[in-house]
């Protein structure tokens, strides 16, 4: 076995899908906020162009993906962050953004040099570790406090730190605290990356999913203004359109690192069919389905957020993305997602993200807002009951 993979195991997360499976067998009422995979339908148009685009003869698809999908990507960058790229240089259709981030690594890191560390902010998505140790590269986690924010402040590291770095990834809104940022922030971070000559890499799938009354979250593209050099951005539209199962993400930015990458791609196999990529058309094209599904995540955070109010548990961060973080009763985030399950609710505990995840719970605005109305009165009658502490 690769070592790496024998060091590592399965992917923490798999877990709770199994876990799932499990409890749901008797058919009783199952309360799941576990797996960021939401429940809502897929746009009615979206499965539609998928049909329409399925071809008579069935052929590999490119690397480089359709030109109309890299001009779609890029016309909604424009529309969504006022910035304008070029589709044939800056932008690079992926199959999912995990499958991007995890991949990134291959064409960036070289295991001989003294520069081959990715640098990473935890509690976080575990990803951009695990790219990085199968390209042989070094893993270095930088720990998150909720005294700041859950931010990575690159210019708050040592100097020699990031000399021995090749990427640095951020990733706000923030998996799993649901952390956002300002511009500000951005700018700084790629002051310090481009000072020490390092990549500076920003996973933003969740950046169109935020509260109503938010301003909606800034893109490292913008900070980059005309410049992309040492500047790559992950988007997808796992979340924002409902197509997690479709796997359709892209990459845009530094037009040599997307260069790279193209290079990369057939050697791995990795482009979703064309009549996915048909389906990614039409959902990056349309900006109304995406308001829609976000004033749903919203009005199962107001439901989820009175709750936890009220019984006054501490939330950090939860600005956007469809993620709440709690402060686990006691301190113990996994006794707590342990005793959560024997009322058949379950939550991911904080750990699994990270050391820094310790005592807090994450919780994936994934039920229905039925269903999460159903969960927090399950919830609240433990309380009351003792079976469960409130704070």
């Amino acid at each position: 076995m690769n070592p790496v993979l024998e060091r590592l195991g399965g992917y923490p997360l798999a877990r709770f899908q199994d876990l799932k499976a499990e409890l749901a067998a008797d058919g009783r009422p199952l309360h799941d906020f576990s797996i960021g995979d939401p429940i809502e339908p897929t746009p009615a148009f979206v499965r539609q162009a998928l049909i329409d685009g399925v071809p008579e003869i069935s052929q590999y698809p490119t690397a480089a993906g359709l030109a109309d999908l890299r001009a779609a990507i890029a016309a909604w960058v424009r529309r969504r962050y006022g910035v304008v790229v070029d589709p044939d240089a800056h932008v690079l259709p992926t199959a999912g953004s995990k499958e991007a981030i995890f991949h990134f690594p291959l064409a960036v890191v070289d295991p001989a040099s003294p520069a081959r560390t990715v640098v990473w902010g935890e509690p976080g998505y575990l990803v951009y570790e695990r790219g990085t140790l199968f390209a042989g590269g070094r893993s270095d986690a930088v720990p998150l406090t909720a005294a700041g924010g859950w931010r990575l402040d690159l210019a708050g590291l040592a100097g020699a730190r990031l000399e021995r770095a090749c990427i640095a990834w951020l990733n706000y809104p923030h998996n799993p605290t649901g952390a956002a940022v300002d511009p500000a922030y951005y700018r700084a971070q790629l002051a310090a990356a481009r000072a020490h000559g390092v990549i500076l890499a920003s996973d933003e799938c969740y950046g169109d999913i935020h509260a109503d009354e938010a301003e909606p979250p800034p893109s490292l593209l913008q900070a980059a203004e005309d410049d992309l050099s040492g500047v790559v951005v992950a988007f997808s539209l796992s979340k924002r359109s409902g197509m997690t199962g479709y796997r359709c993400g892209a990459l845009v930015g530094d037009p040599e690192l997307i260069a790279q990458q193209r290079t990369l791609r057939p050697n791995i196999g990795t482009a979703s069919p064309e009549f996915v990529q048909r389906a990614a058309i039409a959902a990056w094209s349309d900006d109304e389905h995406a308001a829609e599904r976000r004033g749903v995540f919203n009005a199962k955070r107001r439901l989820l957020l009175a709750f936890l109010t009220q019984r006054g548990f501490e939330v950090s961060g939860s600005d956007a993305t469809f993620y709440l973080w709690v402060a686990a009763p006691g301190g113990d985030d996994a006794a707590y997602a342990e005793a959560l399950l024997g009322q058949r609710v379950i939550v991911s505990p904080g750990r699994a993200f990270g050391p820094s995840g310790h005592g807090w719970l994450r919780l994936a605005l994934v039920p229905s807002v039925d269903g999460c109305r159903a969960a927090v009165e399950r919830w609240d009658e433990a309380i009351d009951a003792g079976l469960l502490p409130g704070h």
